[in-house]
């Protein structure tokens, strides 16, 4: 007896992991999830242990293995947060914490990477894969270490090799996407090129999943394809494949990404690109977002006012909110004060205005992404919770000019799945 194909994308965020096995015309068949305890956190430094990591990855993938037992299980693809980064040894076991995505105590590491670096690199700043590496050699000395980001470790267990990297988690470790290699200029901070993990593109296929995993699974036909990092892959669940399509991440912060036939890079303004097979994926990532909403509206305000948001009628308020002090895209200011005054007596009117400058923060990112070289916008594809409000996504239309679209799936699980289906023909 014939069993269906399925495929299974994993994505490790930062509150939990979730799995999503699809068939071969995507659509879901089941899916799993299993929340994570949040980071440790002193000052700068936020960490967290990779073993919780292995624990849910195993949890989950046991909970989908019941509901696929009718499936033959083809391929498996896994995210995770972009520069979460950590040293192993070659046999996988971890020398160190693992330093999450937003640990920014490598302060010292980003002053010798701006040194060498190339004036656009993503390699630059105290949060990027690089920093992160420089501090680790210097705090846990070791011989025959391996560097690991989350989504390539938690892909080394699939495989039960700890030996590649996809390109798109490479970036921010100074990886060069145009050229397909590692620049010279790492050499000058000490890295040897030829001992870091073989970069793959997202995608390709590298091997079959470990004999044990795979016996534990019933899994015996499956194999692993290199992944991505979690934004890029929530970008491939939304199915967009036309150059100047967006997509808008609208969670705690603001993601923009568009797809692009040629990279865009400037690092004076926050923006980088992934590669995504014959397409780029250009994009920035505000501070602004819902976690401004947060600090002045609990979740049954939220509710209320944006059903009374008046889409005819401007507030007028000029506001660039911001959580707290510093901003990375369309502006990199790291000092840049939240703009929130004056403060209208209308509850409503506020509301709307946050709203109103978060949507302006939008357009200009847009716009400085047009500057800079990606295609002009076409449509843009709005995800996260704020993607269901319909009033703020007439008054994002209004300033985008350009249909703004719900997504039809947003998970970024669902993205890694379709990686996994398609490899690295997924944007044709």
């Amino acid at each position: 007896m014939d069993h269906p194909a399925a495929f299974v994308g994993i994505d490790v965020g930062t509150s939990g992991l979730r799995a999503c096995a699809i068939d071969a015309h995507e659509r879901v068949l089941a899916d799993a999830a299993q929340r994570l305890p949040p980071p440790l956190r002193s000052g700068a430094a936020v960490e967290q242990d990779p073993g919780i990591w292995r624990e849910a990855l195993h949890m989950v993938l046991e909970r989908l293995a019941r509901s696929l037992h009718r499936h033959k299980v083809q391929r498996i693809a896994l995210d995770g947060t972009s520069s979460t980064l950590l040293l192993c040894n070659r046999e996988g076991r971890p020398l160190t914490p693992a330093l999450m995505y937003n640990d920014a105590r490598a302060a010292d590491a980003a002053e010798q990477i701006a040194a060498v670096a190339p004036e656009n690199s993503a390699a630059r700043g105290a949060s990027s894969s690089l920093a992160k590496l420089l501090w680790l050699r210097t705090h846990y000395p070791a011989s025959d270490t391996q560097v690991m980001h989350q989504a390539d470790w938690l892909c080394g267990l699939l495989r039960g090799r700890f030996d590649t990297m996809d390109e798109n988690n490479a970036l921010k470790l100074g990886y060069d996407p145009v050229q397909r290699e590692w620049p010279a200029w790492l050499a000058e901070l000490g890295i040897e090129t030829d001992r870091l993990p073989r970069v793959r593109p997202p995608g390709t296929a590298l091997g079959a999943l470990d004999a044990r995993l795979a016996q534990r699974l019933g899994w015996h036909h499956a194999g692993i394809t290199a992944g991505t990092t979690d934004s890029t892959a929530g970008f491939l669940a939304t199915g967009a494949r036309t150059n100047g399509t967006g997509v808008s991440s609208l969670g705690s912060t603001l993601v923009l990404k568009v797809l692009s036939g040629q990279p865009v890079f400037s690092a004076r303004h926050g923006i980088y690109s992934h590669r995504i097979g014959h397409h780029w994926l250009a994009g920035g990532a505000s501070n602004s977002g819902g976690a401004v909403l947060r600090q002045f509206f609990g979740p049954c305000d939220i509710h209320r006012y944006s059903r009374l948001i008046d889409t005819r009628h401007p507030t007028g308020l000029d506001y660039y909110p911001l959580p707290a002090p510093g901003e990375r895209f369309p502006v990199n200011d790291p000092c840049l004060q939240p703009s929130l005054t004056p403060r209208p007596k209308s509850d409503r009117v506020f509301f709307q205005a946050i709203l109103e400058g978060i949507a302006d923060i939008e357009a200009e990112g847009y716009q400085l992404l047009h500057a800079c070289g990606a295609p002009a916008l076409r449509q843009v594809l709005s995800v996260g919770a704020g993607a269901s409000n319909r009033r703020w996504t007439e008054l994002r239309r209004q300033r985008l000019r350009v249909p703004v679209l719900r997504a039809g799936h947003e998970q970024a699980a669902f993205g890694a799945a379709r990686l996994a289906l398609h490899g690295t023909g997924i944007l044709g």
